[in-house]
């Protein structure tokens, strides 16, 4: 079931969007060569206890998963996909990083995640990063009353695909409340005008993933939770919580330009 939300429930999540956007904030200015992925997570864990917020995927458990989730931040590095796991593991020159984040305030969710380069980027990885913004971009601008969620699908999927990516089947964006994952599913490809209509009230995760050899396949790593390429290739994820209203999408999850 869907629920639709008040502006009062949308602005209490907007405030919890916001403690997402510093934590990824901080994350991204943390991130260097020689920094540890857990590192990482404790710079988020910083600023959601600052916040008076806690963690929607700490200690997170869906059926595919063998155990608990054991941090605040995905960390997935060049081949990981989404879920990625914070280790020990110190980032090298020239890594492609994606950082999940969520944060639960005042009962509400908010849920986004970035991609970026750490030293000295390659140029392939700068196009994908920038196709995966512009996808987003593509998703944020199609949700608006009348449309449908094949239309957010269509617009994520015609930008990743144009440009030669891998989009992983069976995973994608979803709606938010109370809790971090609702009703509807919302993918990364599909046919417009399908799917559920979309009405004011409704909050959604919009969250391409891209693959940069132009293969769909991965595989789940040994920890059971990180999703890596099955061809080794890199990948990019990001993502904004955005309620639909009359007046247009309301990205609650915007970051500051730095």
């Amino acid at each position: 079931m869907v629920e639709l939300k008040t502006d009062t429930s949308i602005d209490a999540m907007h405030a919890a969007g916001q403690v997402v956007a510093r934590a990824l904030t901080a994350v991204r200015s943390a991130a260097g060569v020689g920094v540890s992925l857990l590192e990482l997570d404790e710079v988020a864990r910083e600023v959601l206890r600052e916040a008076g917020a806690s963690s929607p995927f700490l200690g997170y458990r869906p059926s595919f998963a063998p155990t608990p989730f054991p941090a605040v931040i995905c960390a997935s590095v060049n081949d990981a996909i989404v879920h990625g796991i914070p280790t020990p593991h110190r980032l090298r020159d020239g890594d492609l990083v994606s950082i999940d984040c969520g944060a639960t305030l005042d009962g509400w969710a908010g849920d986004s995640a970035i991609s970026f380069a750490v030293g000295r980027p390659r140029p392939a990885d700068l196009r994908l990063i920038e196709t995966a913004e512009l996808a987003l971009a593509a998703g944020i601008a199609a949700a608006v009353p009348g449309n449908r969620i094949g239309d957010i699908a269509h617009a994520v999927g015609r930008i990743c695909r144009s440009a030669g990516y891998g989009i992983p089947d069976g995973f994608g964006g979803h709606g938010i409340g109370r809790r971090m994952h609702e009703d509807p599913d919302v993918p990364n490809e599909g046919r417009p005008g399908r799917g559920l209509p979309l009405r004011p009230g409704m909050v959604l995760a919009i969250e391409p993933m891209l693959i940069s050899s132009g293969k769909d396949t991965y595989y789940a790593a040994a920890d059971g939770w990180t999703l890596r390429t099955a061809d080794g290739s890199r990948a990019a994820h990001v993502e904004h919580t955005v309620a639909i209203t009359d007046s247009g999408p309301r990205i609650l999850t915007a970051r500051e330009a730095p």
